[in-house]
Formats: C-alpha cells, sequence, structure tokens
C-alpha cells in the first residue's frame, strides 16, 4: 500500500487563489458531479490549467459508519492534489467526525448546500441547507473551531428567489469563519437550460470579503473570462462543460485526442467503472464521431470490446509509444470512421 504524504501547505485552495490573483488570473476550477469526479478525471482535468480539483459529493453519515463506504467512495494518491473533497451532511457531529477521518487526505473540505436532487433535499442536505443558515453557520463554525487554518472550509451554494435572504446566508457563514464560498446563480428549481444569474453572482461577492468563485454556464475558457469580467469574482468553476471537455481551461474548444489517450491510461492505471469510463469516453466525443459509431461504442458492454472498438476505428496511442498525449484532432482508421 502507497504512503499517502501530508499535505503541502501551498496546495490549501486560499494559497492558490492569492497565487492566481498575483498572476492577475482567476482561480480554474472544476467542481464537484456526482460519480464523475473519480480520480483518473481528477488526474486528466490537473493536466489542462484546472487549479482546483473536487471530488464527488459524499455522504458523511455513511462515510464514518461504513468501512466500505470509504473503500468505494474516495480513492487517492500522492498527485492527487490540490483536491477539495465535498460533502453531504446536516449536522455538526456527522460533520466533525468526517472532517476528522478525512483531513489528513485533502486540502479543503466544501459542504454541499446546492444540490437540488430531490432525495438528497429530502434527506435535509444539498439545496435543503439554503433553508438553514444557522446550522451552516454553526457546521462551519464547530470545523474552524476544532481546526483553524489546518481546514479550508468552503460553502457551495445556490441562490435564493429573494437574493436578500441570500445575501444574509453569505454574511452569516463568513462572520462563522468559511474560508470562501462557491455561488451557484441558479435557484434549486431553476433548469439548467435557463441562464446563470450572473448578477445575483456579483451581488454576494460584493456582500462578503472571502472570496468568492462563481458556478455556472462555464463552457469554455473565453466563458470564464466573461464570468469574471461580469461578476468580478476570485474564480470559475466548470462541471457540465468539463465534463465534456476536460482541456477546456487549457483554452481547447473540444477535448483533444491527446486528452483521450490520457483519460484511458489513467482510467485502467487507476481503476475505474466500465460504465463511468464508457461515460465520460461518451461526453468527450458526442457529435464528434459518426452517430453508428457512436452508438455502437454505446451498445458496448465490456472493457476489452471496449478497447478493441477504439483499436479498431482510432489510432489509440499508449503512453510508451511516441506522440502519446499530443494529438488535437480525432484520428479515424478507417474510412467508415470518417462518415460523420
Amino acid at each position: 500500500m502507497t504512503k499517502i504524504e501530508p499535505r503541502n501547505p501551498e496546495n490549501n485552495p486560499i494559497r492558490i487563489i492569492e497565487r492566481c490573483r498575483k498572476e492577475g488570473r482567476p482561480v480554474f476550477i472544476a467542481g464537484p458531479m456526482v460519480r464523475y469526479s473519480k480520480l483518473p478525471f481528477r488526474s486528466l482535468v490537473r493536466e489542462y490549467n484546472t487549479d482546483l480539483v473536487y471530488s464527488p459529493m459524499i455522504l458523511a453519515r455513511e462515510f464514518v459508519r461504513n468501512e466500505f463506504a470509504r473503500l468505494s467512495d474516495f480513492t487517492t494518491n500522492n498527485y492527487d492534489t490540490p483536491l477539495i473533497v465535498q460533502v453531504g451532511t446536516n449536522n455538526v457531529t456527522d460533520l466533525l467526525r468526517f472532517v476528522e477521518m478525512i483531513h489528513p487526505f485533502v486540502d479543503g473540505i466544501g459542504i454541499n448546500c446546492g444540490c437540488p436532487i430531490k432525495e438528497q433535499i429530502r434527506e435535509g442536505i444539498g439545496a435543503a441547507l439554503m433553508s438553514e443558515p444557522d446550522l451552516v453557520s454553526d457546521m462551519v463554525y464547530a470545523v474552524k473551531q476544532k481546526y483553524g487554518d489546518k481546514v479550508c472550509i468552503e460553502t457551495k451554494i445556490r441562490i435564493h428567489p429573494d437574493l436578500n435572504e441570500t445575501v444574509k446566508f453569505v454574511q452569516k457563514v463568513e462572520k462563522a469563519g468559511v474560508d470562501f464560498i462557491t455561488v451557484h446563480g441558479r435557484t434549486k428549481t431553476t433548469r439548467s437550460s435557463q441562464p446563470a444569474n450572473f448578477e445575483a453572482i456579483k451581488l454576494m461577492n460584493e456582500s462578503v470579503s472571502v472570496p468568492v468563485i462563481a458556478n455556472g454556464d462555464c463552457f469554455s475558457l473565453n466563458d470564464a473570462y466573461e464570468i469574471v469580467k461580469k461578476t468580478k469574482v476570485d474564480g470559475v468553476m466548470a462541471v457540465r462543460g468539463i465534463l465534456d471537455n476536460p482541456a477546456l481551461f487549457a483554452g481547447y474548444e473540444k477535448a483533444p485526442w491527446g486528452c483521450i489517450e490520457k483519460f484511458w491510461e489513467y482510467s485502467t492505471s487507476y481503476g475505474l467503472t466500465y460504465r463511468l469510463l464508457q461515460h465520460h469516453l461518451s461526453c468527450m466525443l458526442d457529435g464528434r464521431i459518426p452517430k453508428e459509431l457512436y452508438k455502437e461504442m454505446m451498445d458496448i458492454k465490456t472493457l476489452a470490446q471496449l478497447i478493441d472498438f477504439f483499436d479498431n476505428n482510432f489510432i489509440l496511442k499508449r503512453s510508451n509509444e511516441e506522440g502519446f498525449g499530443t494529438g488535437i484532432e480525432i484520428p479515424f482508421k478507417t474510412q467508415r470512421a470518417l462518415h460523420i
């Protein structure tokens, strides 16, 4: 078993935010995605100018009580940094137990106050916490009282229909000691097809002195800079955009072929369930290969068959081959594959 080294203080999210300020640019962040922010994907996006990376949300109660949940929900290594683990919880006790167990292996901990999934809301976590500012403040305060600057705490929130409520919320968690705040510019009922409210994010940024990160509608590097221009925040978080294009913050409009080769390498080296691997590849290739070929890829049921599919239709280089991870355009191998 590889020994996990102590965290480097320079990878504390606040240090990274400060360094990016000095460089005159925003912090680029890959946000938490249920199931999809696993170790191979986190390793991949770091190769493409992503400064901070989140884990998927982990349920605190299950994590502290169930060894199987710990093994299945959280995998890391010494290269998996800077890393913020996102936690789903609704009480101080579970949060403190979770922090005690996990903080030596991460660079920051984010409390999920924004997930709009109904099952999570019924459990009193995620966006349900937007109606519980005192509870969120108590959780933040408890962690900071016990750990101080040893643990960096973030809250990821959504906005209320009445923005005055959100202003009170962010000011309350700031007073409790939160290190930075991520604001998704939608309410818990706003559809993702509706544009994010950047004026609301700007208002939250103006209402607190801690760093604020904007979340919502970032699908390109240009989007990131436009969002910062509109909101004056310290950084931008991409979620849906970076799932489709892990090289988003490196300025690529679509995932370069080298990105796909590297994802294959990380997934097979670190391990990833077949369905997740297939889903990531489908996101990166959607609309970029012929529909029949895409359907064939999605109908494949095993890893061995998927590897054969890629080798038969594309030039898929391995890490020991010259030019691995450097290609831009999709290197189709057959005439059949060229008919998009």
